[in-house]
């Protein structure tokens, strides 16, 4: 390690060291969640929602709660999951899910076609309408349907159900009425009580696969790439092997004539030294994602004084964020850390995670919600502004784990809780937080921030007046 070098500025000092990224080792196996859990999540919900139906909406792109649910998605087109009394369960597909639809994990799922959820052009002659499945399946005029979409509203925003008009007409068809239908989202997607805001150790295991390898991904950009070279070379440095993506491949650069633009996808452009340089990769369960300067970063006007500031509002999250402290706490606490140093978050400093990569946030200004054992976060702290040419961000995986939990994971997956572990200890004796018993890092780029790719081992720590 060479002699760190000193950021200064408002809040509390950090330094720039040279230090080695372990390698914490990528699970291969996905994990793969028990059928009991699956049939204890349907009857969960349905017993919540306190109505005869249940009725999940899946497309290509919303497919969190159904994957939660049943362990399988719509590739191509949409799909139902309907669960009734005395356990009746049913999927009801398009014509391409019929043959992919017996991969589900859900006991007891009949199967059932209904071709207007296929795409366009396919065969309708068999089930083109949706309402009799729906009547097949033993919905009545009269009996009460609990609605789950991709999202739902607040009262602000007005009263509605987040899912197609098509589906909610024949629903409505199905049982005679709109007064018979009733928003069961929440059960699913509530940041501090839904099913699936607070998971087991067999999820979390799913979870920590995908940020392992969306992290090691992010670390072989970051470590690999360099002036010259494109923005797709730089982007196929992440090594995909097939993981299921909840979002887009993201790669962008920019020099100091224009604004590095986060979300976009890679072009030709090539890179050129001095430029600032953005990427992200999303799994099912995980999102890693790292911002800076490709080099240079002394010399871009106030970059290194944001490192600093940014540095010390991750670690403010990192210090605020426990089990039992609301979303409110966490954001004041990290708004106020981005404030010393002029800047402020993009969105939410910090998300439930999840096979979307945004599931809900209990961290908003003013949110009573508190973080509870079993919540999977992304520590999601965008910085702003910063001057053109410039970027920055670390974004990374975490779960909060009371004693009962850490021992469940260390029973159930102990190669995952010992990686768990060696993280823990390179935060602590590398990086230099402590972390809290409950924060278990599940990336395998804990805290790693390099202001400069050209220098990937030159990274941002804490030096020992911070923690005294």
């Amino acid at each position: 390690m060479t002699k760190a070098e000193s950021i200064t500025g408002g809040t509390p000092a950090c330094t720039l060291r040279r230090i080695t990224l372990p390698d914490f080792g990528i699970p291969a196996a996905l994990p793969q969640i028990p059928r009991e859990t699956y049939a204890r999540r349907a009857d969960s919900l349905l017993a919540r929602a306190g109505t005869d139906w249940v009725v999940v909406y899946a497309d290509r792109e919303h497919v969190a709660n159904m994957l939660h649910l049943t362990g399988i998605e719509p590739r191509f087109e949409e799909a139902l999951l309907v669960l009734g009394r005395n356990g009746l369960r049913a999927l009801v597909v398009g014509n391409e899910t019929m043959d992919y639809a017996p991969l589900a994990r859900l006991d007891g799922l009949d199967l059932h076609l209904c071709q207007s959820l296929s795409l366009m052009g396919q065969d309708r002659s068999v089930a083109p309408a949706l309402a009799p499945v729906l009547w097949e399946i033993g919905l009545k005029p009269g009996q009460t349907v609990g609605l789950v979409g991709w999202k739902y509203l607040t009262p602000e925003e007005g009263a509605g159900f987040v899912l197609p008009h098509n589906i909610l007409a024949a629903v409505r068809e199905a049982v005679g009425g709109t007064d018979k239908l009733v928003e069961a989202t929440p059960i699913l997607m509530h940041p501090e009580t839904g099913e699936r805001a607070v998971v087991d150790a067999d999820q979390i295991a799913v979870f920590e696969w995908a940020a392992a390898r969306a992290s090691a991904a992010v670390r072989r950009i970051v470590e690999g790439t360099g002036p010259g070279m494109t923005e797709f070379e730089a982007a196929g440095l992440m090594g995909y092997q097939g993981e299921p993506l909840s979002c887009h491949m993201m790669m962008a650069s920019a020099d100091e004539t224009g604004r590095v633009v986060g979300l976009r996808s890679p072009t030709a452009k090539r890179l050129t030294a001095g430029s600032g340089v953005t990427t992200a990769v999303g799994y099912w369960g995980a999102l890693s994602s790292r911002a800076g300067m490709l080099s240079g970063a002394s010399a871009a006007p106030g970059f290194l004084d944001a490192c600093h500031t940014y540095f010390n509002a991750l670690v403010t999250w990192y210090k605020t964020a426990r089990i039992g402290v609301t979303g409110g706490e966490i954001h004041d606490a990290v708004t106020a850390a981005l404030a010393e140093g002029g800047l402020k978050p993009a969105l939410n400093p910090g998300h439930l995670l999840g096979y979307d990569e945004w599931t809900h946030s209990a961290i908003r200004p003013g949110s009573t919600e508190k973080i509870r054992s079993g919540m999977a976060f992304q520590v999601d702290v965008i910085p702003g502004p910063l001057g053109k040419g410039q970027a920055l961000n670390c974004e990374d995986a975490v779960v909060f784990a009371d004693k009962e939990l850490c021992g469940k994971l260390a029973e159930l997956h102990p190669e995952l809780y010992a990686r768990v572990e060696a993280r823990r200890a390179f935060v602590s004796d590398v990086i230099g937080l402590e972390l809290a018993p409950e924060v278990l890092p599940l990336s395998n780029t804990p805290l790693w921030l390099p202001p400069e790719w050209s220098e990937p081992d030159r990274v941002l720590t804490l030096s020992p007046d911070l923690e005294n």
